[in-house]
This record gives C-alpha cells, structure tokens and sequence, in this order.
C-alpha cells in the first residue's frame, strides 16, 4: 500500500477568531476516507491546537500571545478538543484515527525517531489513520517545525510516503507574495529547488499560524530529496487532495529528485541539531565538498564550543558553511589532535579513529 502524509495548516483548520472550520474539515475528512478505501494510506498531519485554544478562551484575532507558557497553555485546551473533530468525523466515514503528538526531539534524537517510525507503521498496518501534531505543551521551541511543515516532510520520509500534500490558504508557490504585487504568478512546477531563489519567498505567517511559505519550500526540499514528490496547494477549495492524488494540475508541484538521499542523510542534515563549529582548512573543505572523503584531524584548523563522540558539528571553512556531520572525537580530544597527521593522532590517542568526522555521517550544506 503507498502512504500519503497530508499536512493541514492553522489557516486551513481554524478561522482567525480561532473556531474550527467544520465544513473544510469535514470535507478533508471525505476526502481522507476516500483514499483509504481506495487502499492508500492517509497520514494527517494538523496544526490548529494553539488557534482552537486561544478561540476557546475567547482571545480576539491579532491579540496572540508571544510567551511560551500561554501558547503552551493554548495547545493544551485545544489539542484534545481539535483531535476530537478529526475523530468523530473519521468515525462517520468508517475510518479509525489515532492521535499522535510529537516533539523535535522524537525526530532529532535517532532512537526516537526510529521508535516513532515503528509506531506509525503499526497503526498504518491496523488500517488506522494517524492524526498528528506537534506536543506544544512540553516543547521548547513552538515554531521548532515551522507550523509542521518540516514535522509532516519529517513523517513523509519515516513512512516512505509517495506523496506530502502541504495545504494552506494559498494556490501555491507564487513569483512574489499576491497580497502585495498583483502582478505575481502562481508557480506550477519545480523541478529544482534552485529554481526558488530568484522568487521571493515569503517568511510571514497567518495570525494563528508560525510557518509562512519559505517553510513550506524547505519541507518540499526535504521530502524531494528523499524522492517524494510535494505540492503546495490551497487546502480550503473543495476537492484539492483527490485532484492532487489523481494527478491534476492543483497548486505547485515540486518533482521527486534523482539520486535520493538516504534517510539517514536526511535526518542529520534536517532534524540532527548541530551543537558546535569544526573550522576547517580549504583543503579539507574541497575534499569534503568534490572529493565526498571523510574529515581527518589534519585538516582542522580550530574548534569551537563543547560536544562529544556522537555528537553533531557543523562544518565550515571560514564563515562558509560547508557541512553536518556525527564527530568521532569530543571537543577536547579534537582541539588536542587538529591539525596533526594520522600517525601524530595516534600516538596521542590510541583508540580514537582515524577519521574525525566520517564521510558516510557527514551532508553536505
């Protein structure tokens, strides 16, 4: 069976006074029981608890507030009262739900991560439709999934989705933001995320949302990458996801990318926080980047903060980012051995490895 993750923003879930709005979801809801019984497997991926809670307290639009512990407080009313839409309204079209809250550390740290993939796998074997969102409540960082785009691209490529539908109240990727330039086009397709960067993507977000369009577009590059093809599409017309599925021209479509990256590469670079810096000399840097070897203590030139074996470490050469990878060596024993040969290094450490960042734990920027 192929799965499909269809990830819901604030905007789509909740008007701005923060009540749900039934007759979108209600239709979403058709829409998911349509293709689970067509033997596809739905995975929906919601934001909403922060808008449900504030609407519940009775909060006037453009009046929400900025400190954690209210919006963590928000997410609380809401959470279980927006889960139980989705629940009922499954339950109507036949359809058994199970809800799912997850943090960044689910996903940044490995063993979560593949605990949560081994979980989803299992409702999905049950013919259950995972509901998920982001557990505000205990995060510290609400924004950490940017509105859950990164959380549902995250999702897609746990599950090996064969499509992330990313809907909003927007047609789509446009050529500048349409609430300012009238003249600005609908973008249809994507082949490369290159193509982006003459567009101005913008950064801003509804009132009850926190990811805007560029997290979308980062969510797109992600699941891409790991050949899953994205469309960004308004979730609020009617028959968006079935149009999507059935291959019609709905919203912007990013293409799958030759030469997937593996899922493991995908998690480092995307949800793998980096602690601290390994400097790097141009040498290492162009072998890292042409010649895809492994860092060797040799080529580093300083180390800055505290980390240790294990441990994720952004790598640059200068103020160049170069790229991410797992370190062989804590920050002490690397500032001890930077710079030294192979032969040096292990006189000084015996046990340690050849390599301080291995070429098969390291991703390029």
């Amino acid at each position: 069976m192929s799965s499909v993750v269809i990830k819901l923003g604030s905007s789509v879930v909740a008007r701005d006074d923060g009540t749900v709005r039934l007759d979108v979801l209600r239709r979403i809801c058709d829409d998911v029981a349509l293709l689970h019984g067509r033997g596809y497997e739905p995975i929906v991926v919601t934001s909403g608890a922060i808008a449900r809670g504030l609407g519940v307290m009775e909060i006037p639009p453009g009046q929400r507030p900025r400190a954690i512990d209210a919006l963590q407080a928000a997410s609380a009313i809401g959470q279980g009262k927006l889960y139980r839409v989705y629940d009922e309204l499954l339950q109507e079209r036949g359809v058994r739900s199970a809800q799912v809250l997850l943090t960044f550390y689910d996903m940044s740290a490995r063993t979560h991560y593949l605990n949560v993939r081994h979980t989803l796998a299992k409702l999905l074997d049950w013919r259950v439709v995972p509901v998920i969102n982001e557990n505000d409540t205990t995060t510290t960082d609400e924004i950490s999934f940017g509105d859950n785009d990164f959380l549902a691209a995250q999702v897609a490529v746990l599950v090996g989705a064969e499509r992330l539908l990313l809907l909003t109240n927007t047609d789509g990727v446009f050529t500048a933001d349409p609430r300012l330039d009238p003249g600005a086009e609908l973008v249809r397709r994507i082949e490369r995320i290159e193509e982006l960067e003459t567009l101005e993507i913008t950064q801003g977000t509804s009132l009850l949302g926190s990811g805007g369009m560029r997290s979308k577009v980062v969510a797109a590059e992600m699941a891409t990458a790991a050949g899953i093809p994205t469309i960004i599409a308004n979730g609020q017309v009617p028959g968006t996801i079935i149009a999507a599925m059935d291959g019609e021209e709905v919203g912007t479509v990013f293409l799958a990318r030759v030469g997937r990256m593996s899922s493991f590469k995908l998690w480092l670079k995307y949800a793998k926080p980096a602690l601290c810096r390994i400097a790097v000399d141009a040498g290492a840097a162009r072998a890292l980047r042409e010649g895809g070897t492994s860092l060797l203590p040799v080529g580093v030139l300083d180390v800055s903060g505290s980390f240790e074996a294990g441990d994720a470490v952004e790598v640059v050469c200068g103020e160049e980012p170069v790229g991410k990878g797992i370190s062989n060596y804590s920050a002490e024993e690397l500032q001890r051995v930077r710079g030294l040969k192979s032969a040096a290094v292990r006189e000084l450490l015996p046990l340690a490895s050849d390599e301080a960042v291995h070429r098969d734990y390291f991703v390029l920027a």
